[in-house]
């Protein structure tokens, strides 16, 4: 399995992990497929959905 990075952008995320879309909505986040998904980072959606992005990397990591 790929190992995801605080920089991936959150579409390349939800492409190449199966479980991506269900981790992220847990984690708080419903805009999956909005614009902003095609150019922000996971870092950034982080900042914005106030969520830990070292907690949610070991999720998608996991």
């Amino acid at each position: 399995m790929k190992k995801f990075k605080k920089t991936d952008i959150i579409a390349y995320i939800l492409e190449n992990h199966e479980k991506a879309e269900e981790i992220l909505t847990n984690f708080g986040f419903h805009c999956l497929y909005c614009p902003a998904s095609q150019m922000e980072t996971l870092e950034e959606a982080c900042a914005v959905h106030d969520v830990d992005v070292n907690e949610l990397l070991k999720a998608l990591n996991a």
